[in-house]
């Protein structure tokens, strides 16, 4: 059983894993992991599970200091991992040692970085998951980010995963993100001006933007008669249209159920892009069937089974 001790926990550090699922009925957000992908690919490079807990960095890595020998792997937004400030690589398993320093360059490309350690956290689970939960300060390590001279007890791993993942598995992250979306239901409580300029614009991520949703500044969507509706359930990536016109993107951390027009829903496949997006990053949206959703899906699944063997 080792320890980690954070010197330097960066802008936003927290922990979390593949979310909190089964509880959203009692006003439980889902939250975990903003980018799902590059924590499976950090979690695969070391051996567990693919949703265990990971350290979720936000635009500035930390500094992180190991107290005894284990296995790390770091993947997402494009940065330089140092290891006792010698360049190691990203999306591979890294062996440190007691004593050992990891601290990061400048972020590149994206916004998130995931560093997974091999046999993951001993953290209790609440709740069946690891995730922080900010706003209701529960979950992760006392329900808060990480902070200067934070111990975080390590669990026991058999052995070592000597991993890399390929590079056609990488996704490229940039300030500029098509970004695909389906369309339900409630479309139907938007002009057919406001359809067009939904999809026909370039919309940029605000400052007030963060793990509950991404809110957008650009051109005002139409409702044909009002932005209320009766309250209903919200999931990640769900894409908000309240009165003043300006889409809303639910998150991780988004509330449970919402009580304005929902234009469209992110594709599965793009919520890890979503997930490295910044404020001031920019979005066009483009709309896909349900059906070419699901294959796409199918696509990536089928690839990462295939590679990550």
């Amino acid at each position: 059983m080792g320890k980690i001790k954070i010197l330097n926990p960066g802008l936003l550090s927290t922990i979390q894993d593949g979310g909190r699922f089964g509880y959203q009925q009692y006003g439980m957000p889902v939250a975990g992991a903003m980018d799902l992908y590059s924590l499976r690919l950090a979690n695969w490079c070391v051996g567990n599970h693919a949703s265990e807990a990971c350290i979720e960095a936000t635009l500035l890595g930390p500094a992180i200091e190991f107290q005894s020998k284990t296995y790390i792997a770091i993947s997402g937004a494009t940065i330089q991992p140092l290891l006792n400030d010698k360049a190691v690589k990203m999306n591979a398993s890294i062996e440190v040692n007691e004593g050992d320093v990891l601290s990061f360059g400048s972020i590149q490309t994206g916004c998130r970085i995931y560093i997974a350690v091999a046999g993951g956290f001993q953290i209790p689970e609440l709740m069946e998951s690891k995730s922080t939960y900010l706003r209701g300060k529960l979950g992760g390590f006392n329900g808060r980010a990480l902070k200067p001279a934070d111990e975080l007890v390590l669990n026991d791993c058999e052995e070592r995963q000597n991993r890399s993942v390929a590079d056609e598995l990488l996704l490229k992250y940039s300030a500029f993100s098509e970004i695909r979306v389906s369309t339900g239901a409630e479309v139907r409580h938007f002009t057919m001006d406001g359809i067009r300029t939904f999809l026909c614009s370039v919309y940029t991520l605000s400052p007030q933007s963060d793990r509950m949703g991404y809110r957008l500044s650009g051109k005002k969507i139409e409702h044909a008669n009002g932005a209320d509706i009766i309250s209903s359930g919200i999931v990640t990536g769900a894409i908000q249209v309240p009165g003043h016109g300006e889409p809303i993107i639910m998150m991780s951390d988004h509330q449970t159920v919402g009580g304005y027009t929902k234009i469209a829903q992110v594709i599965a496949v793009d919520l890890p892009l979503l997930g490295q997006m910044k404020p001031g990053d920019q979005i066009k949206f483009k709309e896909v069937s349900l059906q070419t959703a699901q294959d796409l899906m199918i696509e990536r699944a089928n690839k990462l089974n295939e590679l990550l063997i």
